[in-house]
Formats: C-alpha cells, sequence, structure tokens
C-alpha cells in the first residue's frame, strides 16, 4: 500500500502515517528503498504523485546527482505523451494475454469439475440403489423370520405345503 503524502499550497509535503512534514530528500530515500508513496494535493484532491517525482528528479539534477542520462531526458521530452499512451497500450495488450492465458488454463479445471460433479451424481445413485437392495434383503428377512417363528410358536399348525401334500385343508 502506498504512502499517503499530502501537498499543501506552500508546496510543504506531510505525512499522514508518522504526522509530520517531509522533504523531497526524505520521499526520495524511501522510494529508493521500495516505499511506495501516493501524493495528493491538500486543497483539490488530484493525485499530483508524478510532478513530485520529477520534482525530485529536477533537484537531484541540480545538484548534479542526475542519475538519468541525458539521452534518455531528452527522448522523454521528445515523445512526451506518445510514449505515455505507448506505454499503456502495451500493458493493456500484457494484460489481455495474460487473462486470455488463465482463461485457457481455466478451462481444462473447469472440465474437471464437471466431470467430477457428473461422477458424484452417479455416486449417490449407486449408493441409493445399494441402499434400497439392502432394505428389500433385509424385508425378506424379516418376512422370513416371522413366518419361521409363527411356525415355531404353533406346533399344531403345519406349513400350507406340508397340508397340501397331504390333501389337507384348512
Amino acid at each position: 500500500m502506498a504512502r499517503l503524502i499530502k501537498r499543501y499550497e506552500s508546496r510543504k509535503l506531510y505525512d499522514t502515517e508518522e504526522s509530520r512534514y517531509v522533504s523531497l530528500d526524505e520521499l526520495a530515500e524511501w522510494i529508493r528503498t521500495g516505499t511506495e508513496v501516493r501524493v495528493l494535493d491538500n486543497a483539490s484532491g488530484a493525485d499530483v504523485t508524478a510532478q513530485t517525482l520529477t520534482q525530485i528528479i529536477l533537484d537531484e539534477g541540480r545538484r548534479g546527482a542526475a542519475f538519468l542520462p541525458s539521452e534518455l531526458l531528452h527522448e522523454l521530452v521528445r515523445v512526451g505523451q506518445r510514449a505515455v499512451e505507448s506505454g499503456v497500450e502495451q500493458v493493456q495488450h500484457k494484460v489481455d494475454r495474460f487473462v486470455q492465458a488463465s482463461i485457457d488454463r481455466l478451462g481444462p479445471v473447469r472440465r474437471a469439475r464437471e466431470e467430477m460433479e457428473r461422477l458424484r451424481g452417479r455416486l449417490e445413485e449407486l449408493e441409493s440403489s445399494l441402499t434400497r437392495l439392502e432394505s428389500d434383503r433385509g424385508n425378506t428377512k424379516s418376512t422370513a423370520s416371522r413366518a419361521a417363528s409363527r411356525e415355531e410358536s404353533s406346533p399344531t399348525q403345519r406349513p400350507r405345503r406340508e397340508r397340501r401334500k397331504k390333501g389337507e385343508s384348512r
């Protein structure tokens, strides 16, 4: 997350994180150590980060600490807005390629998930069938055991098959 700096009309820079005024040199040092900064104009709320960074580069150039070659600075002045537009187009193109590559990688994952859902449904159907079969088998056993217990509880009654063999009727 970028460190928020407010710039006042007097061009003073106020660090909202440490609640104190800071110099351009301090900002430059933070940036060199990897800290992102975001500079907002206190009156308008406009983002003035680019102008502040440009000012840091100019101040260092005035002190003889020019770390950007003159050729690069000349090219930046010549190209100006075209360079920014070209850079934005390149970034957009790369983001589009990245998104498309991500979508291409997700296709097989989506198909695998769909297949897993179909298999899960089939497994549930099989489990349901097994449960029904076990239930039917249990009912058959219960019926057979009830019949057997009736025979045991009433020795005078013989099974129907035996009575038929002997020609008896009920």
